[in-house]
């Protein structure tokens, strides 16, 4: 039977605390329920003695039907001088009333005397109490020897002796944390081997919590998963305290791919992407795109030489199946692109073949273009039109003749206008409108123009809109991209435009959106464009 790895989710109370990230209870709610459905193990909801927030969600949380996960409440051991009864933080704990209970206490003399301003010996006596209390409430204890690898590092026997402490009182794990993040893998390994010898084979389960600060987290969860812990700690996405935590969705793969441990059920796996997106999108913060085995460019390729080696084999330049975690291998088109690129890009958006001649002018055009400021890498639309042009079959829904904006105020009220002219097969049309800005001007005259026309036009709506200065030392001279994303019924692309003029620039992808919109899919589809996630043009 494959070992197993209990994945224990701290993202709704160390992912809280990063710097920038306020969970409503709603939010808190959402990406429980997510988590859950993920298959993790066991999800830390938060810190009921610490504020109102967490102990409404505890009390929202107990009407939940949860199918994999335990939820855990959080807190410390009991204050120097006080009993574990007369304590409000574990009574907190208990009132919560979740199946787990998880607390930290310190496991280095300084720790315990320069911040619990009590003695080495109280502090050992805090954990046994602390645990036991939470015990004798009917309560799983999961117990975090917070500072664990520092203190090993200056007094091994007596950071040794606080986790031997919680052991005998009762936690069911004892999870060694490298609270300051600035232990090395190697060493965090040795010290697991240390404590799992010293608590022996039929001692509680050994843990690790990982934080960031010298970018190690992942590295040094694997590392003790490799010396016997088989409790990993994390957050989705890394967030977490100052520089963040273990990321889990890079933890999991890792342990499932590389360890060759069960950390999920089976095709649970796949998942990863969609709970680090919806994670991100709750916290408010854009994903990243770059990260490993989750991100949108995780297994995106585009030197040339690497995409005609992928061509030829998958296993060319990438170290797992993207589909095992959910993920698909995309080609990126750029000026370090080679012909391969656009043979793979013509293919994936099924516009067929392109013939040897067609494929090297446009890599010319693609990197005269990116010289000139485009940049073609997340302009899968733009990218489409480029090859579509080039085809001798291609006939455009209409023609540019021109465009004018005038923007002013009238008073206090900002105006604009624009006007475009347009042939619509051999019909010239000519068309103006205001609007609130420059561009929305000049999107509603074109769409003035030819809805009339072309009336599916109505259903192409303009997600997001995108402005970058390609080169600021040309101050108010310099050439400005513009990157428009569209969703037009089921289809989402975009379009890129560049020029020292922002309304030029604005004008090409408006353009390119309104031409595409109004070209229809191509009947032919390559197995890899279905594969290939991101594209849906």
């Amino acid at each position: 039977m494959t070992d197993t790895v209990e994945i224990y989710d701290t993202t709704l109370r160390d992912g809280a605390q990063r710097a920038g990230i306020s969970y409503s209870v709603e939010d808190k709610l959402r990406i429980a329920r997510a988590l859950d459905e993920l298959g993790i193990t066991f999800i830390e909801a938060g810190w009921p003695g610490s504020n109102p927030k967490d102990a409404l969600f505890f009390e929202r949380a107990r009407s939940e039907r949860w199918r994999h996960a335990a939820l855990c409440a959080f807190g410390a051991t009991r204050r120097a001088g006080i009993a574990p009864a007369e304590d409000a933080n574990l009574q907190a704990l208990v009132e919560a009333r979740t199946p787990v209970c998880t607390i930290f206490g310190k496991s280095s003399r300084f720790q315990a005397t320069e911040v619990l301003r009590t003695t080495p010996e109280d502090n050992l006596v805090m954990i046994a109490d602390s645990v036991g209390f939470l015990r004798t409430a009917g309560r799983r204890v999961i117990y975090d020897a917070e500072h664990f690898f520092d203190g090993f590092a200056a007094d091994p026997a007596y950071a040794l002796a606080t986790i031997a402490a919680a052991a005998a009182a009762g936690a069911d794990t004892v999870v060694l944390c490298d609270t300051n993040g600035g232990t090395m893998p190697w060493d965090v390994e040795a010290a697991v081997r240390a404590a799992r010898d010293y608590l022996g084979a039929h001692g509680p389960r050994l843990g690790i919590h990982a934080h960031n600060d010298s970018d190690c987290a992942t590295a040094s969860s694997l590392a003790a998963v490799r010396a016997g812990a088989r409790h990993v700690q994390g957050t989705i996405n890394g967030y977490g305290e100052r520089c963040g935590t273990a990321d889990l969705t890079a933890v999991i793969p890792g342990l499932a791919l590389k360890l060759g441990l069960r950390a999920l059920a089976d095709g649970h796996l796949a998942r990863l992407p969609a709970v680090a997106r919806l994670v991100a999108e709750v916290a408010n913060l854009a994903p990243d795109d770059h990260a490993a085995y989750v991100g949108a460019h995780a297994f995106a390729h585009k030197g040339g030489v690497h995409v005609a080696a992928m061509m030829r084999n998958p296993d060319s330049y990438q170290h797992v199946d993207p589909a095992a975690v959910g993920n698909a291998a995309r080609f990126v088109v750029s000026e370090l692109s080679g012909r391969a690129n656009l043979v793979e890009r013509a293919a994936a958006l099924g516009l067929g073949e392109l013939d040897p001649e067609t494929a090297a002018a446009a890599v010319r055009l693609v990197k005269e273009r990116e010289a000139d400021g485009f940049a073609y890498e997340a302009a899968d639309g733009s990218v489409a039109l480029l090859l579509l042009r080039a085809r001798a079959d291609h006939a455009p829904p209409f023609a540019v003749d021109g465009y004018r904006v005038v923007a002013g105020n009238r008073g206090a009220v900002t105006t604009s206008e624009a006007t475009v002219k347009l042939l619509v097969g051999d019909r010239p049309v000519h068309a103006a409108a205001d609007g609130d800005g420059p561009v929305h001007a000049l999107d509603a005259a074109l769409r003035t123009a030819l809805t009339p026309s072309f009336p599916e036009l109505a259903r192409l709506a303009l997600v997001d809109y995108k402005v970058r200065i390609v080169d600021g030392v040309a101050g108010t001279r310099a050439i400005t991209r513009v990157l428009i994303e569209w969703r037009h019924d089921e289809r989402r692309f975009a379009t890129v435009g560049a020029s020292p003029n922002i309304l030029e620039a604005t004008w090409q992808a408006l353009l390119d959106g309104l031409e595409l919109a109004l070209t229809p899919p191509q009947s032919r589809r390559s197995n890899h464009a279905r594969a290939d996630r991101s594209l849906s043009w």
